[in-house]
């Protein structure tokens, strides 16, 4: 049976708004009225996947498994964002992580992605 993904959503500090140049960069549309968010994909569940960014999680290879601003500026996850998105393959979850981090950004959040 091949592996499911599931599309997570984090809310970030508004600080990482002001104090972070390449997600001002990413999000020029952002008006300061909605949250910061992070938008990901994961084979793990979101609460574990979480966990993994807090830790600044690596491989034994060394790679990274977290994301500098999940570590830095992530507060909690978003269910309401993502709960209705059914696992899916990892090719499928990339698809649908860039759909709704777009669909995300068009209703005003500012948002990041790996």
């Amino acid at each position: 049976m091949p592996t499911a993904y599931r599309v997570y959503v984090i809310e970030l500090s508004r600080k990482v708004y002001s104090e972070n140049w390449k997600f001002r960069q990413a999000n020029p549309q952002y008006n300061g009225v909605r949250e910061c968010l992070y938008v990901g994909q994961t084979s793990k569940t979101p609460q574990e996947r979480l966990a993994q960014h807090r830790s600044g999680a690596r491989t034994a290879k060394g790679h990274k498994l977290s994301s500098d601003i999940v570590r830095k500026y992530g507060r909690y996850l978003r269910p309401s964002l993502y709960q209705h998105i059914p696992p899916m393959s990892r090719e499928e979850a990339l698809e649908v992580e860039k759909g709704l981090a777009l669909e995300l950004r068009r209703k005003g959040y500012a948002v990041w992605t790996n």
